[in-house]
């Protein structure tokens, strides 16, 4: 990889460029809260070549809803489980909203 190519992944969300220690910084949490939601499938992190967790800013993202959750008093299992089904509502949202677009009047005929 050159570091023109580097350079370009900066954009990219799904890049994983954070260590466990810098997203925790960057989250204000200390760093079993993230193994905790890892734990809860809420992320999961890559791997680097050393085995240690890197995280993306989609991720960290993701994370700092469940810590508002977390610090409004919801139960982190619940912040990971409501987390997972705003996301899952987002996406669908985008799905039709793209079927809309289009002028798909059914979506299953569209496939």
């Amino acid at each position: 990889m050159t570091a023109d190519d580097s350079f370009g992944r900066l954009d990219d969300d799904d890049y994983p460029a954070y260590t466990m220690g810098r997203a925790a910084d960057m989250l204000g949490v200390p760093q079993s809260f993230l193994r905790a939601i890892g734990e809860h499938r809420l992320i999961t992190p890559l791997r680097s070549p050393g085995g240690h967790r890197r995280y993306s800013r989609y991720q960290l993202r993701i994370a700092a809803r469940a810590r508002e959750l977390v610090d409004q008093g919801t139960p982190i299992e619940a912040a990971c489980r409501i987390v997972i089904l705003e996301d899952q509502l987002e996406e669908a949202q985008r799905i039709n909203a793209e079927y809309r677009r289009r002028g798909v009047a059914n979506p299953s005929a569209a496939a």
